[in-house]
C-alpha cells in the first residue's frame, strides 16, 4: 500500500519538474514506470533529455569574509608541493612555524623581548619583515622598538642614508629607535644645523658611533657647536668617534674646527671643501692638539662605498625606500604636463631631486684636507722592512741555498699583504 501511495503521488503530482524515468524493483525484476500510462512495464522508453533545474531557476553567490579568512588560515597550515609525477601533495606545517607566523602577525602586541633567545628573535624579525609589519605607520614603530631595545646592534649596526632625505623625513622616529650603531652615513642629505636627527646624534643611544659621515649637509659652526657640546662639557656623546667626514660644508670656518678638538680618539678627519680662512694654521693646530697629520693623497676611510646598511633590518630600510618611491610615482606623471606647457611657451618651475655636488670654489681653494694619525697610518711600512730584514738575516746564517729559495717565495707572499691585511693583524 505504501508503495502504491508513493507511486500515485509521483504519477499524479502537479509538479512541473520532470524527474525522468523511475525504476522500481519488484519480485527481483526491474520495472520502468511510464508516467503517461500510469503503470509499469518492462519495455524501456525512449531516452528523453534530463534537466535537473527548471528554466526559471537562478543562483546567487554569497561571500562571507569571515569564512574566507578562516579558510585562508586553514590553508596556511599546509605546505603544497608537486611530486615528480605532477600530483599535488600537501604536508602539515610544524607547530613552530604556525606559532611563529601567528606572533609575527601580532608582533606589535609584544610587551618585551629582553632576555628572549637571539636565534628565535632573528627568525621572528624575518617573519614580521616578510609581512611588512615594520612599514606600518604606528604599529611598525612600536614593533621595531621592541627589537631595538632588546638586541641593539644585532638589529642594525651600520646605516647608510646617503642621499636619502625622504627616508629620513618619513621614517625619522624609526631611525631614532636604532641603538648601538657603529657607522652612520648621512651624506648629501642637506640636513642643516637645526635638524632633529643631528640633535639625536648627541644622545647616549648613539655613543657607540665610530664612523660618522656628514658630507654636504649645509652645516656651519653653530651646528658643530651643538653636536660637540655634550662631549666638551659632560665628556659624553660621540666620545668613541674615530672617523668624521665634514667635507663640502662651506659654512664651516676656523672657529668650527676648534670644536672638533674635543674628539681625542679621532683618527681620520675630512674637512675638504669647507670655508677655512687660514688653512696652514688649522693644519698645525690639528697636528699639535689631537695628533692629526695632513694627508697628501685621498684616504680610503672616506670612500663612501665602504659604508653599507648591515643588520636584521637591512631589508626593512629598503622597504621604506620602496614604499616612498611608490608613493611618489603619481608625481612623475606630471612631467609630461610640464613638458607640454614648456612646448607651448608657458614657463613652469621644475623641482629636481637634490644631488650631492661638491662646492668647486672652496674645494679648489683648500685642496684635499684629509687628516689621519701618523702612528696608526704609517706603522705598517717600517713593520714590513723589519720583517723583511729579519728574514734575510736568518736565511743568510742558518739555511742552505735551497731553503733560501723557498723562503724567498714565502717572503714575497708575505710582503704582498695589503694595508687592510696589516690593519687586521694589528687588531690582535
Amino acid at each position: 500500500q505504501s508503495w502504491s501511495r508513493g507511486m500515485s503521488y509521483c504519477l499524479h503530482s502537479e509538479s512541473h519538474l520532470d524527474a525522468g524515468p523511475i525504476y522500481v524493483r519488484e519480485n527481483g525484476k526491474l520495472h520502468v514506470v511510464n508516467r503517461g500510462a500510469g503503470g509499469a512495464r518492462n519495455v524501456t522508453p525512449k531516452a528523453r533529455p534530463f534537466s535537473l533545474f527548471s528554466r526559471s531557476f537562478s543562483v546567487e553567490l554569497c561571500m562571507n569574509r569571515e569564512d574566507d579568512r578562516a579558510r585562508r588560515q586553514r590553508t596556511d597550515h599546509f605546505i603544497f608541493t608537486y611530486t615528480k609525477e605532477g600530483n599535488l601533495r600537501y604536508s602539515a606545517k610544524s607547530l613552530f612555524s604556525l606559532v611563529l607566523g601567528y606572533i609575527s602577525d601580532n608582533v606589535d602586541h609584544i610587551d618585551s623581548l629582553i632576555g628572549f633567545p637571539e636565534q628565535i628573535a632573528e627568525k621572528l624579525f624575518s617573519a614580521a619583515e616578510a609581512r611588512q609589519k615594520f612599514t606600518e605607520p604606528v604599529t611598525g614603530l612600536r614593533a621595531l622598538q621592541k627589537f631595538t631595545e632588546a638586541y641593539g646592534s644585532l638589529v642594525l649596526c651600520s646605516l647608510c642614508l646617503r642621499n636619502r632625505y625622504l627616508v629620513i623625513s618619513e621614517k625619522l622616529e624609526e631611525i631614532k629607535s636604532f641603538r648601538e650603531l657603529t657607522c652612520l652615513d648621512l651624506s648629501c642629505c642637506k640636513l642643516g644645523d637645526e635638524h632633529e636627527l643631528l640633535e639625536h646624534l648627541t644622545k647616549e643611544a648613539l655613543s657607540s658611533v665610530k664612523r660618522l659621515l656628514l658630507k654636504d649637509n649645509s652645516l656651519s659652526d653653530a651646528g658643530l657647536r651643538r653636536m660637540t657640546a655634550p662631549i666638551r662639557v659632560l665628556k659624553k656623546g660621540l666620545e668613541n668617534l674615530l672617523v668624521l667626514d665634514l667635507s663640502c660644508n662651506p659654512k664651516i670656518t676656523d672657529v668650527g674646527i676648534g670644536y672638533l678638538l674635543s674628539f681625542k680618539k679621532l683618527n681620520c678627519l675630512d674637512i675638504s671643501g669647507t670655508g677655512l680662512k687660514d688653512v696652514d694654521a688649522v693644519i698645525k693646530r690639528l697636528q699639535m692638539q689631537i695628533g692629526l697629520v695632513h694627508s697628501k693623497v685621498p684616504l680610503k676611510e672616506f670612500d663612501h662605498s665602504n659604508c653599507k646598511t648591515e643588520g636584521w633590518a637591512e631589508q626593512t630600510v629598503l622597504q621604506w625606500e620602496q614604499a616612498i618611491m611608490e608613493a611618489r610615482k603619481p608625481q612623475d606623471n606630471l612631467r609630461s604636463r610640464v613638458a607640454t606647457l614648456h612646448f607651448y611657451g608657458k614657463t613652469h618651475r621644475i623641482e629636481e631631486v637634490v644631488k650631492c655636488t661638491r662646492v668647486e670654489p672652496e674645494t679648489k681653494a683648500c685642496g684635499n684636507l684629509q687628516f689621519y694619525k701618523e702612528n696608526i697610518q704609517n706603522c705598517h711600512l717600517p713593520l714590513k722592512k723589519e720583517v723583511a730584514g729579519s728574514h734575510e738575516l736568518k736565511n743568510n746564517k742558518k739555511r742552505a741555498l735551497a731553503e733560501q729559495e723557498t723562503e724567498r717565495t714565502s717572503k714575497q707572499k708575505h710582503l704582498c699583504l695589503t694595508v687592510e691585511d696589516w690593519d687586521l693583524l694589528n687588531t690582535y
